[in-house]
């Protein structure tokens, strides 16, 4: 469970990584190649859709980090989690969402996302 934990930690890290160069390092090493993301507002393919859906979001949403209001669960090759968006030290989150990762050796494929709550 605690590869799962620090593999989840790993993925807030990424969507919280602001340098291009440092996240498209991180994307590289988390996910494999040819993994998927998918949620409400859009589905992409390979480490370079993965970078650009996640520069999308954070140009949408600059100043705010997403966090882990708890740990994942976890069960085989899948984890569960709930993530919280937030300005910095804001307890009230902004948006919150709800991500199922499918993991192969550690590293993601696949990310099904939901949204719970998006900003009006």
């Amino acid at each position: 469970m605690s590869d799962v934990h620090n593999t989840v930690e790993q993925y807030i890290a990424v969507w919280n990584e602001t340098d291009a160069e440092r996240r498209k390092a991180l994307i590289a090493e988390l996910f494999t190649p040819e993994a998927t993301y998918t949620d409400p507002l859009g589905a992409v393919r390979g480490h370079d859709g993965i970078d650009g859906f996640i520069a999308g979001a954070q140009a949408q949403f600059a100043g705010l980090s997403f966090r882990l209001p708890a740990a994942p669960d976890a069960h085989h090759d899948l984890a569960r989690f709930q993530w919280y968006l937030s300005a910095p030290g804001v307890t009230e989150p902004v948006a919150i969402g709800f991500d199922v990762v499918e993991l192969d050796g550690g590293r993601i494929t696949k990310v099904h996302g939901f949204l719970d709550r998006v900003p009006g």
